[in-house]
């Protein structure tokens, strides 16, 4: 496959591939291609029963990755995530791994378990690694977490952590479908009950195209555009914790992943605000008052998208 390997087309061929699976969920899907592959993760926060699962699963088949799934309860233990270390009484010791040993990883629900076992996962997303009992373990690469999260305030669950959803590249929002696209769903179900997934890039192969989006050119002027945006959304009267470093990155990150996505070789200011929401909304905390006025963190994101000049790139 190697020789064959066409960089520039495989993005398109993935989208391609994926929706023979997924009907609809455009933006959703088009978010998860940018977050694997700027090297990030993605949280998809939404309603029951719309493919959340299947989408995971199906992205790690179409890369020839190896999927875990981790279904997060209030009882769950951070080593049911990581893995664990078993001792007998002869003195001999043997390692179990965890699910999060694999190349997609999808930690549903994850706002259903502790912030103790949320927050087993905060040294695999930033470090591609785990460490138990002293003992440090690498992660498989590439390695990608998708989590999905019920909409936040639901019955049972644990918010995450500011820490923990830093972690987290982009967020994206998982509705219902439309009627065109259930009926599409209803009349394609015996195939999307088992589809017929093939590999089409190896998880190797994946990597090339991971350093092929770093070599896209991002001119100072839109790190400038970047800094600024994010820098505004902090000082702004109404936010009471705006978005860190990891947010500039992440706009970094995904626009240049986004120009590699449309053949371009740089990065325009319009790829930066395509992805403004996705990656801002979930990092910003809006003071109580200006919550209780029923102001949101996508209303502070455009005002801020309003206000900040965007540059002239040529």
């Amino acid at each position: 496959m190697a020789a064959e390997l066409n960089l520039n087309e495989m993005p398109n061929r993935i989208l391609t591939e994926l929706s023979k699976v997924i009907i609809g969920k455009e933006v959703v899907k088009e978010l998860v291609l940018v977050g694997f592959l700027a090297g990030g993760h993605v949280l998809i926060e939404g309603l029951p029963g719309t493919g959340k699962t299947k989408l995971a699963y199906t992205f790690a088949k179409i890369i020839g990755g190896e999927f875990k799934r981790i279904q997060c309860t209030v009882d769950m233990l951070p080593a049911d995530v990581t893995g664990f270390y078993a001792h007998t009484l002869a003195g001999a010791t043997a390692f179990n791994p965890g699910p999060i040993f694999a190349n997609v990883v999808l930690a549903d629900e994850l706002n259903r378990t502790t912030p103790r076992t949320q927050a087993a996962l905060l040294e695999a997303m930033q470090e591609s690694r785990v460490t138990i009992e002293g003992v440090t373990h690498q992660l498989p690469p590439p390695f990608f977490v998708i989590a999905s999260q019920l909409a936040y305030g639901a019955e049972g669950t644990y918010p995450l952590t500011e820490v923990q959803i830093d972690r987290f590249m982009l967020r994206a929002w998982s509705e219902y479908p439309s009627k065109e696209e259930e009926m599409g769903i209803l009349n394609k179900i015996d195939y999307l009950d088992a589809p017929d997934i093939q590999p089409i890039i190896t998880p190797e192969e994946t990597i090339q195209l991971r350093d092929a989006v770093k070599r896209v050119h991002i001119s100072q002027d839109v790190v400038n555009y970047i800094v600024s945006l994010v820098s505004h959304i902090r000082h702004d009267p109404d936010v009471q914790l705006g978005p860190g470093p990891r947010a500039s990155i992440a706009l970094y990150k995904s626009g240049r992943a986004f120009a590699f996505m449309q053949g371009r070789d740089f990065v325009i200011p319009d790829d930066i605000k395509r992805f403004a929401h996705a990656v801002l909304e979930h990092r910003i905390r809006i003071k109580t008052e200006a919550e209780m006025g029923e102001l949101t963190p996508g209303a502070i994101i455009e005002r801020a998208l309003k206000k900040v000049p965007v540059p002239k790139v040529v």
